[in-house]
């Protein structure tokens, strides 16, 4: 059985009271659920909940067949399915299921099993719903339903990516407890701005936990103010879907934003009962879709979703699928065979060999560092310019905290070697570069297109273009005799930079280092529309629904990259005006699967144009911060730099709180002080989160 993973060992087997059972499928965005129902005392006899990684086909068959092991007792004549979902559709007709649609489905489960019920709020995947029943005249309960259509802001999807920017273990967010004394501004009106202001808490020391409390707030204030469509939440509230299923601190925020809403608007709640028996989150809560699916076939005539087997899926997956979706798809990034090696071969990153040291030498070098959003890199620089040594590390969200390591580790790389560190000059560009000029007194706090544009130049010579394509933006530097003639500059959307790429591979549970070997597996891409990285998404979700695979998903992503950046980002409508030797860099470039999209796009559109790629791709920020700071110490002969021994020991304090906050205007903006205790016994403040001079 290619493709389905099943679970080690038999099925346990399970007995089915009345003889026949009915099977209950809800295919979301990012996961399958299922259940099995026994039609008389409709009790669940059988459940399942799993992420599906692109695979909905796959996952589905997985769990017909576990089903079938399970009640092989009952005969296939006995069986009736209904499939809900937004990836449901596709998969009903195989396997001879009736589609449920997922509002009619959640609405008779919830009736079901809690007939008191006044409001639903289900988030999922990628969608959210607020459900509100009222009472007519007659005493009848009418649901109102109300869902997000155009956006997936405030659903599963922007909090995983929003976790993946905090730098915080999934396992670890869900132990989490919402704490509503420390919160931060976190737009919750698109997920795009979401990431953003929370790449901004992050620079700015806010600790994660905190940062996932404000996005809680701001998701919930969110729903409550927008989704309800100016209805107030009747009690009980049932809270469902895997967000308010397994976060606790997103449950929590809940349970204390609702009441507020509630005394605000004058609803009467009764205030005597625990909040936990008002605000509901049920045992089962990310099944109730699958097992109203259950519940709306009870009401079919007894031949609808009359169960077909499974070889029908099986030809789907194999067969059908591919032939209905290569109408619409475009070519995979490798066509023919060899192409991918001689790709390789030309585009490889040099692997780097540190150079060695002998005991007793003295290493006489300057330090550059690049802070980035998402990473920060520091190069080891000798005074020829011959890069030396290289440290990298994932931002823990403290420019001072993520340099006192960096600088412990290339300290560390020489000496345990035997030899001596002298650190000529210390000079950094990037997100970090204002707090550590002021906190170390680095010699060089230089800007990130000079100092990419030094790097390129240094190692190219005279270019045309520089693309750098980092975590959270997009540098794109036209050249001109060797210097800077204008640039353009992507930071306050995430489309086409490394950070959606690495979500994307995270929702497919696909470790970004295995992207591109993924990608290169696909036979073909789907056609994304490029721009903004919600409406990426979204097609990324339609093309799920429409079952391409993890593989095909993966390609047509990498293939929109190059177009959000020459498109999007730069909007020049030929190309080739802008010349022809292309530098590409950043950590991006690491993505082989990204450098052949981008490779492949600009041929297409400059004749005999030349595309390189950085030896230093990721590093080339900070080889520029080197190279700066080694002319300006030679030139000024003396460094003002506290020293790399009293960099690593700096003590410092970051405070956000009532005290920190700025008045000078009614915005009243959260800002972060850092106060750094230098070795020369001066301190140095360094201030952000505001959104104006005021602040400082």
């Amino acid at each position: 059985m290619s493709d389905v993973e099943l679970a080690s060992g038999p099925e346990p087997k399970v007995h089915a009271p009345s003889g026949e059972i009915v099977i209950g499928m809800d295919v979301g965005s990012t996961t399958v659920k299922a259940c099995v129902v026994d039609p008389p005392t409709q009790d669940i006899l059988w459940h399942d909940y799993k992420r599906h990684h692109t695979k909905q086909a796959e996952c589905v068959l997985e769990f017909l067949v576990r089903i079938g092991q399970a009640f092989e007792d009952v005969p296939q004549e006995k069986i009736r399915i209904f499939i809900t979902g937004s990836g449901g559709g596709p998969l009903a007709d195989p396997v001879g299921a009736k589609f449920v649609q997922e509002v009619n489905a959640v609405t008779l489960a919830v009736e079901k099993r809690h007939p008191n019920a006044g409001s639903v709020v289900e988030l999922g995947g990628q969608d959210a719903k607020i459900i509100i029943f009222k009472e007519n005249e007659a005493g009848d309960k009418t649901a109102s339903c109300s869902m997000n259509d155009k956006c997936a802001s405030g659903t599963g999807a922007t909090i995983d990516k929003c976790m993946i920017k905090a730098g915080i273990d999934p396992y670890e967010a869900a132990k989490l407890h919402f704490n509503p004394n420390k919160l931060h501004h976190v737009a919750a009106k698109c997920g795009v701005f979401a990431e953003t202001d929370i790449v901004n808490l992050v620079k700015t020391g806010i600790p994660p936990e905190e940062i996932m409390c404000s996005l809680a707030d701001a998701i919930v204030n969110q729903n409550l103010s927008v989704l309800t469509r100016g209805n107030t939440l009747r009690h009980e509230v049932i809270l469902l879907g895997g967000p308010n299923t397994y976060l606790e601190f997103l449950k929590e925020c809940w349970r204390i934003r609702i009441p507020q809403t509630w005394d605000e608007r004058g609803w009467e709640y009764p205030k005597d009962v625990p909040i936990e028996d008002i605000i509901v989150v049920p045992a089962n809560s990310e099944l109730y879709a699958a097992y109203g699916a259950v519940m709306y076939g009870m009401y079919e005539d007894a031949h609808i979703g009359r169960y077909t087997g499974i070889e029908g899926l099986r030809h789907y997956i194999t067969d059908g699928r591919k032939a209905r979706l290569g109408e619409s798809a475009g070519p995979p990034l490798i066509t023919g065979e060899g192409e991918l090696e001689a790709f390789r071969e030309a585009y490889k990153i040099p692997k780097f060999e540190p150079k060695p040291f002998t005991p007793g030498e003295v290493v006489r070098a300057v330090i550059g560092l690049d802070g980035g959003s998402t990473s920060s890199k520091a190069v080891l620089m000798d005074e020829q310019g011959e890069v030396l040594r290289k440290a990298y590390a994932l931002s823990k969200g403290n420019p001072i905290q993520d340099t006192k390591e960096l600088l412990a580790e290339l300290k560390e790389q020489v000496e345990s070697q035997g030899a001596t560190l002298d650190v000529l000059g210390f000079g950094a560009t990037g997100y970090a570069a204002d707090i550590l000029e002021e906190c170390v007194r680095a010699d060089v706090n230089i800007v990130e297109t000079v100092a990419h544009m030094m790097s390129a130049t240094n190692f190219f010579g005279d270019v045309d273009v520089i693309c750098d394509i980092g975590g959270q933006d997009i540098k794109v530097l036209f050249m001109e005799n060797g210097d800077i003639k204008s640039f353009k500059l992507s930071n306050q959307c995430s489309a086409g930079n490394g950070m959606l790429l690495q979500a994307m591979a995270d929702q497919f549970g696909l470790p970004v280092t295995e992207y591109a070997e993924t990608a290169f597996g696909a036979d073909l891409a789907p056609k994304f529309s490029y721009g903004c990285a919600v409406f990426l998404d979204t097609d990324r979700v339609n093309f799920q629904k429409e079952g391409f695979s993890k593989e095909e998903l993966l390609a047509g992503l990498a293939q929109v990259l190059p177009k959000n950046v020459w498109q999007y980002v730069v909007g020049v409508p030929r190309l080739a005006a802008l010349g022809r030797k292309f530098v590409l860099q950043g950590g991006t470039q690491y993505n082989l699967a990204a450098v052949k999209a981008q490779v492949d796009y600009i041929k297409q559109r400059v004749p005999g144009a030349e595309v390189f790629v950085h030896p230093h791709t990721g590093e080339a920020g900070a080889i520029g911060a080197a190279m700066e700071t080694l002319r300006v110490v030679t030139r000024r002969g003396s460094s003002t730099f506290i020293g790399l021994d009293a960099a690593i020991n700096l003590e410092y304090i970051s405070r956000n709180d009532e005290t920190t906050t700025c008045h000078f205007c009614p915005n009243n903006c959260s800002r972060t002080f850092i106060d750094a205790y230098r070795p020369d016994n001066t301190t140095a403040r360094y201030i952000s989160g505001f959104s104006c001079e005021k602040g400082t």
